[in-house]
């Protein structure tokens, strides 16, 4: 038989209650947790609140949905910030758990209750205040934390919980605040180190704030700290990446002054600094001083020197630093190469790059790729296709194989020289070679093919890139668009779309750029011509062709079409051109239209994001004419003048509408014989404005009457007697 298990003994029920740290848990209060399991970890309190019941989520139903109502963002905001609070406080000591608690249970507010509670703590340790100030964002929490810690008795901070105090600072973009460190450790009796201006300079120069970084360096000076040479190099180097060299150069000399001994990141730091802006000489002396001093520089050093000439394109600075590199006997490797001959392709010195090429191949070195492209590209652009061409077969020959740059700078080159058939073989060996061409590729042939004529070979080019899946009629768009930016192209350009035309290739886009392009050149009936022709067509004109059309009928002076056009482009919720717009208000405002002008600006601003600064100038004018008198006026056009906008038309336009609406003739006349004394309105240009004036005048006193008529009911009686004035 199993033994059977001893009966266990009766326990007092005092005694099960009583419980000890060592040996149980004591009774929890509201500012006493205990601890279970860990140490200190499964943290419980006593709350003050009832726990609110499990919330249990109904299913969604949509008869039940209110579009008004949804949870407020303070519980959203309070469930993530409970989220973020527990997992940063993982790590914390109760204490300082206790703190933090108190802080939320406060809403981060600091105020009597918080004091209340930090109180009950019987005594605060540098380390405590060290975890707090690192676990809290908020700054305003942690400075009034921070000061009142310093006030309890016996407290002294330690440098730790200065660095934790700048750290949380920093942290919330207050590096201001960070930077009055200093003074507040010296009001402490605690002396700045090294160590703490070194937190505030890398703060500074991590964030990108050179005259932050001089300024703490200056403040070091003053507190007589002197850094460390690794503190040295981050000061000038900081200095030097934001083009401040003349203050990089005086920290150097602070340096030399305090007796230091330069390290190659000084020297490099320097060095560096003066390629960037160009002060090759002075270089030059650092470079000779490390020499001296240090020692000398290898591939590495040069390189990165090189690399930083190229960036501010100072091909002459890199040549020189070339020739030191000689001179100390450093054989350059690849990489050097590379950097230079590109360099030197790119910069129009394509002989100095082919030399260096030539004597990389004699010491066997590994040419890589880009260097044959930037070659090819600038022998090509030169005009040397010859040379391009051979650089293309000794890339072949060494085992590379082309890419689709190198390819599209051959065919180019070729077209440059009239040799369109070899470069459509060169476009076939990149079809044959499985590469994918593009528009650039094929873009020159089909510009030579078009100024010699060949439209079969254009033709047939056309459907091999339909077959190697191109969109033919959008490249056709961009190369009509690269013709036509050659203003002698132009005519070309409308022959070769005569016969495009006949053979289906056609599109609004098409049409757009050659009638842009004939009305750039002064074709104003050829433009109409083809708006009439693609208004024929099947294809659908759009707001530009519209817009295109309006600026043509009003060069022309068929206002009456112009208008057509764009209630045309109203009528398709379209909106016209910026420049059919401004035309278009300039001739209303030439043939005396002067309402219709200023409905036309008010539309122009409210379709275009950003209109003309005249039409923004013109409203201005009208509502200084609201003043009845000519000084408000002549004070926005001086204003407009000083912006560089002259008055044109439609100001004088707006001058006119604005007095016949709100002021007198007296006073527009005021500001027409002030533009003209200041010979910005001949006296011809006066005399017609005048007579526009007087007749706008006399349109607006009818409709004047003409209303009042309507409004008294007098229609009747007029009509009577046989006026046909409310008629007309």
């Amino acid at each position: 038989m199993p033994p059977q298990a001893p009966i266990p003994k009766p326990q007092n029920q005092n005694q099960k209650n009583k419980f000890y740290f060592f040996y149980g848990h004591r009774k929890p209060s509201q500012h006493r947790p205990t601890v279970r399991g860990g140490l200190f970890s499964n943290r419980q309190s006593i709350s003050l609140h009832k726990p609110s019941p499990p919330h249990n989520p109904q299913p969604f139903n949509l008869r039940h949905w209110d579009p008004q109502h949804a949870p407020t963002t303070t519980e959203t905001r309070n469930t993530n910030a409970g989220t973020t609070h527990t997992s940063s406080l993982v790590r914390l000591s109760p204490i300082a758990r206790y703190i933090t608690d108190s802080f939320r249970k406060n809403q981060n507010r600091w105020g009597p209750p918080v004091v209340s509670d930090l109180n009950k703590l019987r005594r605060v340790t540098p380390d405590l205040v060290v975890e707090v100030l690192k676990s809290q964002p908020d700054p305003n929490l942690a400075s009034k934390f921070f000061h009142w810690a310093s006030k309890q008795k016996g407290f002294h901070h330690t440098f730790a919980s200065y660095n934790a105090f700048a750290y949380g600072l920093n942290r919330s973009n207050r590096f201001r605040s960070a930077d009055q460190l200093p003074e507040l450790m010296i009001s402490q009796n605690k002396p700045p180190t090294e160590k703490q201006f070194e937190i505030l300079i890398r703060f500074h120069s991590d964030a990108n704030r050179p005259l932050r970084v001089f300024y703490v360096y200056q403040k070091m000076k003053k507190f007589n700290v002197k850094p460390r040479v690794f503190l040295y190099n981050r000061i000038i180097d900081a200095l030097m990446k934001n083009g401040y060299v003349d203050l990089a150069v005086s920290v150097y000399d602070d340096f030399r002054n305090d007796g230091l001994v330069e390290e190659s990141v000084t020297f490099m730091v320097l060095i560096k600094g003066l390629c960037k802006v160009g002060r090759i000489d002075e270089m030059l002396k650092v470079l000779s001083k490390m020499r001296e001093n240090l020692c000398m520089p290898d591939v590495f050093a040069y390189t990165a020197m090189v690399r930083v000439l190229v960036e501010a394109g100072n091909l002459d600075g890199c040549l020189r630093v070339w020739e030191e590199m000689r001179r100390d006997k450093v054989e350059p490797d690849a990489m050097a190469y590379t950097t230079l001959v590109t360099a030197l392709c790119k910069g129009g010195r394509v002989e100095k790059g082919y030399e260096l090429f030539r004597e990389m191949k004699e010491k066997r070195c590994l040419i890589d790729r880009a260097i044959y492209g930037s070659l090819v590209e600038a022998f090509v652009a030169d005009g040397k296709v010859g040379f391009a061409c051979g650089l293309l077969k000794d890339l072949v020959d060494s085992g590379y194989r082309a890419d689709l740059g190198i390819y599209n700078s051959i065919i180019e080159g070729l077209c440059g020289v009239k040799r369109v058939d070899k470069a459509y073989k060169v476009f076939q060996v990149v079809v044959q070679e499985g590469l994918e061409p593009e528009f650039v590729t094929v873009n020159p042939i089909l510009v030579l093919y078009a100024e010699m004529r060949r439209m079969d070979e254009f033709c047939k080019l056309l459907n091999q890139m339909e077959k190697l899946g191109f969109c033919v009629i959008d490249d056709l768009s961009k190369f009509f668009a690269f013709v036509v930016g050659k203003e002698e192209r132009t005519m070309m350009a409308v022959e070769v779309f005569e016969d495009l035309k006949k053979r289906g290739y056609c599109s609004v886009s098409i049409y757009n750029i050659l009638m842009g392009a004939l009305h750039k050149k002064g074709e104003f009936k050829k433009v109409i011509s083809l708006f009439d022709e693609v208004k024929e067509s099947d294809f659908e004109p759009d707001s530009l062709t519209y817009s295109i059309a309006i600026e043509c009928f009003v060069e022309i002076g068929d206002i009456e079409k112009a208008c057509l056009c764009y209630n045309k482009i109203m009528e398709k919720s379209l909106v016209p051109s910026v420049a059919a717009y401004c035309t278009l208000a300039k001739g209303l405002c030439k043939t005396g239209d002067i309402d219709a002008a200023m409905m036309l600006v008010r539309d122009c601003l409210a379709n275009v994001t950003s209109g003309p600064m005249e039409f923004k100038y013109t409203l201005s004018v009208v509502h200084a004419c609201k003043s009845s008198g000519a000084e408000k006026v002549i004070e926005v056009l001086n204003e407009m003048m000083q912006q560089g906008c002259p008055p044109d038309e439609v100001i004088y336009s707006a001058i006119i509408s604005g007095m016949c609406k709100y002021g007198t003739i007296e006073e527009a006349r005021k500001v027409f014989s002030n533009l003209r004394d200041r010979k910005l309105l001949t006296e011809a240009n006066m005399i017609v404005y005048d007579e526009m004036l007087i007749e706008h005048m006399k349109k607006k006193t009818a409709d004047l009457v003409v209303s009042g008529l309507k409004f008294f009911g007098l229609e009747s009686k007029l009509k009577a007697k046989g006026s046909t004035l409310l008629s007309s």
